[in-house]
């Protein structure tokens, strides 16, 4: 099995793509690749041509872009939507997420994390 790799849309806390690198995880901020302003779908298209699963705070727009993709058979590695919770939080269910889920079980799904503190 593969490991998960992500991509932190640019709602996410920026500091929380080197954060898991320094624990050796394979993540990239939109911010870090020039990527700010491109509108939703253009993010998650990046997020399937390069092999990342994204994580965003927006659920309004990015639940209908999973429709969407689902219903055309369109494939992608994982969406993943978090409420806008604290830094820590974040940092231990996207820490949790990247330990538990491989590339292939996230891949083509619509997952939430949820706030454990």
């Amino acid at each position: 099995m593969s490991q998960l790799k992500l991509l932190l849309d640019e709602d996410v806390w920026g500091k929380l793509a080197p954060t898991l690198r320094d624990e050796s995880f394979d993540v990239v901020h939109v911010g870090e690749l020039g990527r700010e302003g491109l509108p939703d779908s253009e993010q998650l298209a990046y997020a399937a041509r390069s092999g990342r699963a994204i994580l965003t705070h927006n659920t309004k727009d990015f639940v209908p872009l999973a429709t969407l993709y689902f219903f055309e058979e369109r494939p992608h590695a994982g969406i993943i939507v978090s409420p806008q919770i604290s830094k820590g939080s974040l940092l231990k269910q996207t820490l949790h997420l990247l330990q538990t889920l491989s590339a292939e079980a996230a891949a083509n799904t619509l997952r939430f994390l949820t706030d454990v503190e």
